[in-house]
């Protein structure tokens, strides 16, 4: 079910038509749907691009689709979401669910149970940077009472200070930037893998 995207490196225009963004309601479980939002917010992508990833390998989802009556055996409460998509994704996606007789929503839900890998580590990587950036910020009021110390020992205008100083001012430019970071990545904390791995 591979695409032609390309025709001599130009673009085709059915090509180009399947990465405009449609919106498709899906209906899923609330896990599922913590999960699109959590990895794509950790690793800074868009929902759509995710959709993106994880309809490109054909293969995989016909895989998928043939564990899909094993998966509904006990289907799980699911509510409507709606995403904005590629239509090429939304096309592969619906062909394959027609082609094995498999809800396209159980196709979603194993595609992105398959990401708690991705999920299990990020929290990891997140409690690692949770505790480097307090020791950031220690370092940082380290280097702020430096700062004041050559302030008073060389005086404001001595350039050492002034060197010092714009050192300092980039230093918390970009503590400020690692906290933003780390802040952002609180929802990934709180995820609940346990609730995600017992859906389908």
């Amino acid at each position: 079910m591979a695409r032609n995207m390309r025709q001599d490196g130009v673009l085709t225009r059915s090509a180009l038509q399947g990465r405009q963004s449609v919106r498709a309601t899906f209906r899923l479980t609330a896990a599922c749907i913590e999960a699109i939002t959590v990895v794509a917010t950790q690793l800074g992508i868009k929902q759509k691009s995710l959709f993106d990833h994880i309809t490109e390998d054909t293969q995989l989802l016909e895989r998928l689709a043939r564990k899909a009556d094993e998966a509904q055996a006990r289907p799980p409460i699911r509510v409507q979401k709606t995403y904005v998509v590629s239509r090429r994704s939304l096309r592969s996606l619906e062909e394959i669910a027609q082609a094995f007789n498999a809800p396209r929503d159980t196709l979603i839900e194993l595609s992105v149970k398959r990401l708690l890998p991705v999920i299990e580590r990020e929290q990891i990587r997140h409690g690692k940077r949770k505790q480097m950036l307090e020791s950031i910020k220690t370092h940082f009021e380290d280097g702020q009472r430096v700062l004041e110390q050559s302030k008073q020992v060389l005086g404001a205008d001595d350039v050492v200070h002034t060197k010092l100083e714009s050192a300092m001012s980039a230093y918390a430019n970009a503590l400020n930037q690692i906290a933003a970071i780390v802040a952002k990545g609180e929802v990934i904390e709180d995820f609940d893998i346990e609730a995600l791995k017992d859906t389908l």
